[in-house]
C-alpha cells in the first residue's frame, strides 16, 4: 500500500486548485515568470552506499604489553600442564601405587588402661593394646610414650622420664600387640596431666613415617612431697613472726636432691633462717627416703597497711644438675596467707619533741624520750608491758632518769609495767591512752673519741593480754624503732700571729696609725666522729686590711675576691678524728697587711670578720655550721667555735700590745 501524502501537501494542492479557477488571481498566476531549468546533470554512483558515522581511532598497545601478554599465556599454559600432571599422578598413585593400599590411622586402635587417679611419688602401671585393622601390615612399628613433666622411672628415680620408645616390629593385618609400662608421676593434688601414646610405622614400599596416637588423662590424688606451714595467719605491721615449714615425702621410693624455694610478699624482711639458705631464698634439703620429712624455720618482720593480705609461696622439687640453683621439676607447692591488722597498741616515740624516726643530737646533750601508747582493740588489754631497749653507743646508766619506769643496766633497757606506773598499765580499756618517758645524757666528745658514726638505737616493744577478742595473735605485741644519730663535734679556730708568722712579719707592734703591720691569719679544724663533706670557710677582710697574696700550704684551695674583700677556703672532705689523738688538724694560713686609721687609736680593730664554716655530716645528713667572732689585733684571744677549745696563742705576744697607738 502506497504511503499517504502529508497533510500540508494536501493544503498546498487545494490552494493551487482554487487559484486556477479564480477570476481574481488567474491572470497573476498566468503572467508569472518561470525559472529556467539548469542543464547540469547530477553525478549518480553505480551502487548505493549508506553513510557511516566516523569511528574514533583505537589506541595501539605498546610492545611491553604484548610481552606481558605472552608471559601470562605461558604461565597459564604451564599451570594447566601442572594441573594435568597432578591429576594423572593421583590417578596413578591411588590406582596402581602406594595410595591404592587400603590403610588409615583410623584403622589402628591404641587402647590405654590404667588408674584415672594416681598418687604422686607412687609407681603406676598402664596397660597398652595396639590393634591393626588395616588390610596391610604395619612395618617397623614403634610405640612412643610421652610422659608429663616430673615423671620418673621406678628403676631410676634420679632422672626424668620424658619419653619411652618400645619397638613392636611388624604388626600384620588384624594383628594385636599389648604390654604394660610403669612410671612414677609427680604433681600437686588435684592437678591433671596427659600421657600421649603414639604408634609410628612404615608401609611396604614407602620410606615415609606414619603415625596414630591416643591421649590418656590422669588426675593426681596426692603429690610425692607435701608442704605444710605453721604460723600465725594474722599479725600486726612490724611485729616479729615465725614460720615453720615442713616438707614430707609421700613417695614409696627415695626422692633425690630436693630443693625448697620461698617467695616472700612485699614488706617481709627475713631476720634469720634455720637451716641457712644455699642461695637467695633457696634451701638444699638433700634426699628424702620414704616417709621422711625436713623442717625449716624462718623469722622476720612483715610491714604493711591495715587489712592487707600477704601470701608466702613455697615450692619443693628437683633440679637437673647438682650445681643448678633453681628447681627444674616442681613436686609440690604451697601458698600461706597472712593478713595484717592494726597494732593492738599504738606506739609513738618523740625524742627532744621531734617525731622523726631519726633525730640528730650533739655530744653531751640531754636527750628526752617520750613514748605515747593507745589501745586500738574493742576489748580491754591487761598486764601491758612496755620495754625500750637502747643499743649502739654505751651510755652512762647513772645519767638515765625516769619518774614512771625502771632502768635495767644488765640489758641497757627501760621497763614499764603496772608496778612502775602505779597501775596505769594494769588494764587498758578500749581507746585508753597514755605516755611514759625517760631522759639521759649523751656521751661527750672526749668519750666518743675513736668511734666512727656513733648512734643510739631505741627498740620499743609492747606486750599484753587480750580479754575477749578471738582470732588474733596469741601473744599481743607491737614494735617501733627510733634512732638517735650523733652529730660530729667539729671545732674551728681562727687566730692572728705576729711573732710566729710563717710568712715573716713587718711593721710595729702595737700597731701604729697610718703605718702598715703584717700578720698571719691561721685557721685550725678539728673533727670528732663523722666525716664532713663539702666543707668551706668564708670570711671578709676589713677595708684597711690588705690581701698580700700568700697562703700555706699550697695544696689548700684559697681564693680572694678583690671587689668585696671576701676570701674562701674550700676545705672539701674532713675525715673523722682529725686533730685528735695525735692526728694533725686541718690548717691553712694567709698573709695580710693592716694599716690602722687614726680613728682606731686606742681600739683593738678587727683583722678578719664574718667568719663562717659550713659542711655536711655524712653520717646524719645534717648541715654543720660554725660561726666565729672577729679576729682582732689582740692576738692573745683567738676566735673559737666553742669556749671549751684549748689552743696556744702567739708566743711572745702580750695583750698590752693590742691597741692602736698614735
Amino acid at each position: 500500500m502506497d504511503p499517504q501524502p502529508p497533510h500540508h501537501e494536501d493544503e498546498r494542492i487545494e490552494r493551487l486548485r482554487r487559484a486556477m479557477y479564480s477570476r481574481s488571481i488567474a491572470d497573476t498566476l498566468r503572467n508569472r515568470e518561470r525559472r529556467e531549468l539548469t542543464e547540469e546533470k547530477p553525478l549518480v554512483n553505480d551502487d548505493w552506499k549508506r553513510p557511516e558515522q566516523e569511528v574514533k581511532k583505537e589506541i595501539v598497545a605498546p610492545r611491553s604489553m604484548n610481552f606481558l601478554r605472552n608471559i601470562f599465556w605461558w604461565i597459564l599454559a604451564g599451570s594447566g600442564l601442572f594441573f594435568l600432571g597432578a591429576v594423572f599422578f593421583f590417578i596413578y598413585y591411588f590406582t596402581f601405587g602406594i595410595g591404592s593400599i587400603p590403610t588409615s590411622p583410623n584403622n589402628i586402635d591404641i587402647a590405654v588402661a590404667g588408674p584415672s587417679q594416681v598418687s604422686g611419688g607412687q609407681p603406676a602401671q598402664l596397660q597398652l593394646v595396639v590393634t591393626n585393622r588395616n588390610k596391610v601390615p604395619l612395618e617397623l612399628a614403634d610405640l612412643v610414650i610421652t610422659y608429663p613433666k616430673g615423671t620418673r622411672s621406678p628403676a631410676d628415680f634420679v632422672s626424668d622420664l620424658t619419653t619411652q620408645r618400645i619397638t613392636l616390629g611388624t604388626i600384620e593385618s588384624g594383628g594385636r600387640r599389648q604390654g604394660t609400662v610403669q612410671a612414677v608421676f609427680a604433681g600437686n593434688e588435684g592437678d591433671k596431666a596427659v600421657i600421649k601414646v603414639e604408634l609410628e610405622y612404615h608401609l611396604s614400599g614407602s620410606s615415609a613415617i606414619f603415625a596414630a596416637s591416643n591421649d590418656y588423662a590422669i588426675t593426681f590424688s596426692s603429690s610425692p612431697l607435701s608442704i605444710s606451714v605453721d604460723g600465725k595467719t594474722e599479725t600486726t605491721s612490724g611485729q616479729p613472726i615465725l614460720l615453720t615449714v615442713t616438707v614430707a615425702s609421700n613417695a614409696s621410693v627415695p626422692v633425690k636432691d630436693i630443693l625448697l624455694s620461698a617467695e616472700y610478699p612485699f614488706g617481709f624482711k627475713v631476720t634469720s633462717a634455720d637451716p641457712p639458705v644455699v642461695s637467695s631464698n633457696l634451701w638444699a634439703l638433700g634426699d628424702f627416703p620414704p616417709g621422711s620429712k625436713r623442717t625449716i624455720t624462718i623469722q622476720g618482720t612483715l610491714k604493711g597497711e591495715q587489712s592487707d593480705e600477704r601470701v608466702f609461696h613455697f615450692t619443693a622439687g628437683t633440679r637437673k644438675e647438682p650445681t643448678t640453683q633453681k628447681i627444674d621439676t616442681t613436686l609440690s607447692d604451697y601458698a600461706f596467707h597472712m593478713s595484717i591488722n592494726k597494732p593492738f597498741l599504738t606506739l609513738a616515740a618523740t625524742i627532744n619533741k621531734a617525731t622523726n624516726s631519726t633525730v640528730v643530737v650533739s655530744p653531751g646533750e640531754i636527750v628526752t624520750v617520750a613514748i605515747n601508747y593507745e589501745n586500738n582493740l574493742t576489748s580491754a588489754i591487761t598486764n601491758a608491758v612496755i620495754v625500750a631497749r637502747l643499743g649502739g653507743v654505751q651510755i652512762d646508766g647513772s645519767a638515765v632518769h625516769s619518774i614512771d619506769g625502771f632502768y635495767r643496766s644488765n640489758d641497757n633497757s627501760m621497763y614499764w609495767d603496772k608496778t612502775t606506773t602505779n597501775g596505769a598499765l594494769a588494764t587498758l580499756a578500749p581507746g585508753d591512752h597514755g605516755v611514759v618517758g625517760f631522759n639521759f645524757n649523751m656521751p661527750t666528745s672526749d668519750e666518743l673519741q675513736g668511734l666512727t658514726s656513733p648512734y643510739i638505737d631505741i627498740a620499743i616493744n609492747a606486750a599484753g593480754d587480750r580479754v575477749s577478742e578471738a582470732g588474733g595473735p596469741e601473744n599481743l605485741q607491737s614494735t617501733i624503732r627510733a634512732k638517735i644519730a650523733l652529730a660530729s663535734d667539729l671545732q674551728l679556730v681562727a687566730q692572728g700571729l705576729y711573732y710566729q708568722n710563717p710568712f715573716g712579719s713587718t711593721g710595729p707592734v702595737p700597731p701604729k696609725a697610718n703605718v702598715e703591720t703584717t700578720y698571719a691569719l691561721v685557721f685550725t679544724i678539728n673533727n670528732t666522729t663523722n666525716k664532713i663533706t663539702g666543707a668551706t670557710v668564708k670570711a671578709t677582710l676589713p677595708p684597711n686590711v690588705r690581701w698580700v697574696g700568700k697562703y700555706s700550704p699550697p695544696s689548700e684551695k684559697i681564693t680572694f675576691n678583690q671587689e668585696d674583700g671576701s676570701l674562701t677556703w674550700n676545705v672539701g672532705d674532713i675525715e673523722p678524728g682529725v686533730g685528735l689523738n695525735g692526728v694533725p688538724p686541718r690548717q691553712a694560713a694567709i698573709a695580710i697587711a693592716f694599716t690602722p686609721s687614726t680613728s682606731q687609736i686606742g681600739q683593738e680593730p678587727p683583722l678578719l670578720q664574718s667568719i663562717k664554716f659550713q659542711g655536711i655530716d655524712s653520717a646524719t645528713g645534717g648541715s654543720i655550721t660554725r660561726t666565729l667572732p672577729n679576729v682582732t689585733t689582740n692576738l692573745a684571744s683567738p676566735a673559737k667555735s666553742s669556749g671549751d677549745i684549748v689552743i696556744g696563742t702567739d708566743q711572745g705576744f702580750s695583750s698590752a700590745n693590742s691597741t692602736v697607738v698614735k
